[in-house]
């Protein structure tokens, strides 16, 4: 397999190899290409931007051993998004990369309903210099409601590096997650998971679905429920809600996939139940966050505390169980 950049960064040359002969184009882009996604080089393919062996192809033909792919990337369309002074847990900074604590309730990049207001625009108005990367450097995303650690990358090429180290499995990304039920065992589950097909805001686990697995262990039990630590392989969107919810232990205030509530144990204090019924997000924080620099390879890794919230329906957890 070979990658080859001539004159300007916006046109990349491949040479289609054995491994992929027969594929459909957009596949084998895919494959070649894998910090595009399909959807995007399929808009490439159908606006002229790839040749193949010089002739404009169809998403759908068939590339051959040998065969030269030509990719001319269009300049970014001149992005809206502006940098507005909101406040960051930064927990690493360097000339590379921002580590970045996000609280609960922060949507990370701007979209419907949120076009402002979110940590995109935050890292804009501290890194100024992040208007000019994809994404503004962003490798990867939590959603809204989940707290904890991720990585901004401050130059594309680190921001790709990254990429790829995420897509090797290579960057370790540990959770907490507090699920209904008692847990008895850690394990893993290994489920693809895919869009809903009826609901086309939720995931689900289904045999057509990409690849996904989690791996478990029991960090703390109380009556009721239990203090997950999940470690991922994948990174599918909702991968450890759906999961969990898929092995009959929802994440607690889950108000997607079923864990919203106080179910649990009869004998719980009118405290707790309340506060169960109060918590009105998912449960879930991304505690512990390890790579190699990209620019080094010294291997770093970082954890963040869990937020006020989840610690004070943790403690009230354990107190119950003791009592």
């Amino acid at each position: 397999m070979s990658t080859t950049t001539h004159k300007r960064e916006s046109e990349v040359w491949l040479t289609v190899p054995e491994a992929l002969d027969g594929k459909r184009l957009d596949t084998a882009l895919a494959v070649l290409l894998p910090d595009y996604s399909r959807s995007r080089l399929q808009r490439f393919i159908q606006e002229g931007h790839v040749r193949v062996d010089g002739r404009a192809p169809e998403c759908s033909d068939k590339v051959l051993t040998g065969a030269t792919v030509a990719l001319e990337v269009p300049e970014p369309a001149e992005v809206s998004w502006k940098a507005q002074p909101i406040p960051l847990e930064i927990v690493h900074e360097d000339t590379a990369l921002l580590v970045i604590n996000k609280p609960p309730g922060m949507v990370v990049h701007p979209g419907a309903g949120n076009p402002e207001g979110t940590l995109l625009n935050a890292v804009m108005h501290h890194t100024p210099g992040l208007a000019a990367v994809p994404r503004a450097g962003i490798v990867h995303r939590l959603d809204k409601d989940t707290s904890g650690l991720l990585v901004v990358a401050k130059t594309d090429a680190v921001r790709l590096r990254l990429v790829r180290e995420l897509q090797a499995r290579r960057i370790k990304r540990e959770y907490l997650a507090l699920v209904r039920g008692i847990v008895r065992a850690g394990g893993s589950v290994a489920a693809p998971i895919g869009r809903h097909p009826v609901h086309r805001t939720r995931m689900s686990v289904q045999q057509r679905g990409k690849e996904a697995t989690s791996h478990y262990s029991v960090k703390a039990a109380y009556r009721g429920h239990t203090l997950l630590r999940v470690r991922l392989e994948s990174g599918r969107t909702h991968q450890i809600r759906v999961h969990m919810a898929h092995i009959g232990h929802p994440v607690v205030g889950d108000p997607v996939y079923g864990g919203r509530g106080a179910a649990g144990n009869k004998g719980q204090g009118p405290g707790l139940t309340d506060l169960l019924h109060r918590f009105r997000r998912q449960a879930l924080h991304a505690e512990r966050l390890g790579l190699r620099h990209p620019e080094t390879g010294e291997a770093l890794e970082w954890t963040a505390p869990v937020p006020d919230d989840m610690r004070t329906l943790l403690e009230a957890l354990e107190e119950d169980a003791r009592g």
